[in-house]
């Protein structure tokens, strides 16, 4: 049983970030990190961290906050889990631990699958 997890915004984004460019299936496989601010400081409004890129094209902003970290997609979600740890506001996925990470991903590849 895991007693620690995630909660950093900074560490998620990192997560976040590692996890999107590792994987290559379908169309992560296209999917970069741009304009990473690797020395980011979260703030409670949330701080840029990088953009998603999809072919050359942005898809998304991540942004940092204390506890959290927000996959700003540039359109609607496909569909979004129901987890106790991903909320969303509009396009706004936003990834309160590191154990749901991989489900903002699977969001950001059902999406880009239109």
């Amino acid at each position: 049983m895991v007693k620690d997890s995630i909660s950093d915004g900074r560490r998620i984004g990192q997560l976040l970030a590692s996890e999107l460019t590792g994987l290559q299936r379908g169309p992560l496989a296209d999917v970069s990190v741009v304009d990473a601010d690797r020395d980011v400081d979260p703030t409670p409004a949330g701080a840029f961290a990088y953009r998603v890129a999809a072919d050359d094209t942005e898809v998304a902003v991540v942004e940092v906050t204390p506890e959290t970290a927000r996959l700003v997609l540039n359109e609607e979600p496909a569909t979004v889990p129901e987890r106790d740890d991903i909320t969303t506001d509009g396009t706004t996925i936003v990834v309160h631990s590191g154990a749901a990470v991989k489900a903002a991903v699977d969001v950001l590849e059902e999406t880009l699958s239109g």
